[in-house]
């Protein structure tokens, strides 16, 4: 029977805890054997899960044999990692144990050094603090989950889900994980990553900036077919003094800045409106259906109609 150790460290994010927990549980082959038997290890007798505090039934030393360790995320992901959770990750890697991270969970896997040199993913809205924290390892805000064999790395606390199931196909095939997914009531695949799920925000200008007045503007007319002369116009500079101050104060051009605020509005609209995909495109200044759909797919990962599905 394939082991599962899931390491409860301090401040564990319960919901990252659980999820392999209920998933490999409740996982069974064919024949109705259990394909998992699951530990719960930690390296102190008592963990701060936040709402509660929970003892685990094994130390440390149940990471010793397992095929599969977990790594859930927890509520600081700077937080020190321990020498001896360290040294039990690495030396468990050592041995070719698969290790897999869930949501935060990589932000400690990663300070093991196994990441290194390895595309990883964490939740959408800590990938640029994990490549801040660990720059050897490359971060990818897409997608759902990254398997780079013996290291798995997932994205936030659902796509754990995800990549259990995933873990789940590799060990015992398709039949077996669908099982499963259906005992979750979640896909086997889901369509997109999480780039769907991504709050695609303006740009950020600083507070009284002289670009304050012209982004309002461009909010106010975005449904127009504006070119980079109409805005430098509209804000009495040349289109080369309009791109500094635009690269300068939101880190970005006026042209890319524009279609992502169209995108975020046409987010609004499949959310809040029964608006078909063709008017929304026009109500966001796209000329045609097609490139609204081209450019909302390569936004957010999933066409417009998938969004809409999935967020209304």
């Amino acid at each position: 029977m394939h082991t599962v150790a899931v390491l409860a460290l301090d401040q564990v994010i319960p919901f990252d805890l659980s999820t392999p927990i209920e998933v490999f549980s409740r996982t069974r082959l064919p024949d109705g054997r259990p394909g998992y038997q699951v530990r719960v290890c930690a390296e102190r007798d008592e963990v701060d899960a936040g709402a509660f505090t929970l003892r685990a039934p094994w130390s440390l030393e149940g990471l010793e044999g397992a095929d599969t360790i977990i790594v859930p995320g927890v509520t600081d992901p700077t937080a020190p990692l321990s020498p001896a959770v360290r040294g039990a990750l690495r030396s468990a890697a050592a041995d070719g144990t698969r290790i897999a991270s869930v949501c935060a969970g990589t932000f400690p896997l990663a300070a093991t050094g196994l990441l290194d040199g390895l595309r990883v993913t964490t939740h959408w809205r800590a990938t640029g603090l994990l490549a801040a924290l660990h720059p050897d390892t490359d971060v990818d805000p897409d997608v759902l989950y990254v398997d780079n064999g013996q290291f798995l790395t997932s994205a936030g606390a659902a796509a754990g889900m995800d990549l259990c199931l995933h873990m789940i196909r590799r060990d015992y095939g398709s039949a077996v994980a669908a099982d499963a997914a259906r005992l979750s009531v979640m896909p086997l695949e889901r369509e997109g990553g999480q780039a769907q799920f991504i709050v695609h925000d303006h740009a950020p200008a600083p507070q009284g900036s002289e670009l304050e007045p012209l982004l309002a503007w461009l909010r106010e007319n975005l449904a127009r077919d504006l070119t980079l002369a109409d805005i430098a116009a509209q804000s009495g500079t040349s289109t080369r003094t309009l791109i500094r101050r635009f690269r300068d104060q939101t880190g970005t051009t006026p042209l890319q800045w524009l279609h992502r605020a169209r995108i975020r509005q046409a987010q609004h609209l499949l959310e809040t409106t029964d608006h078909s995909v063709e008017r929304i495109g026009g109500q966001v200044g796209f000329g045609s259906a097609t490139a609204f759909r081209d450019r909302f797919k390569r936004t957010t990962g999933v066409s417009p109609q998938t969004y809409r599905r999935t967020f209304s």
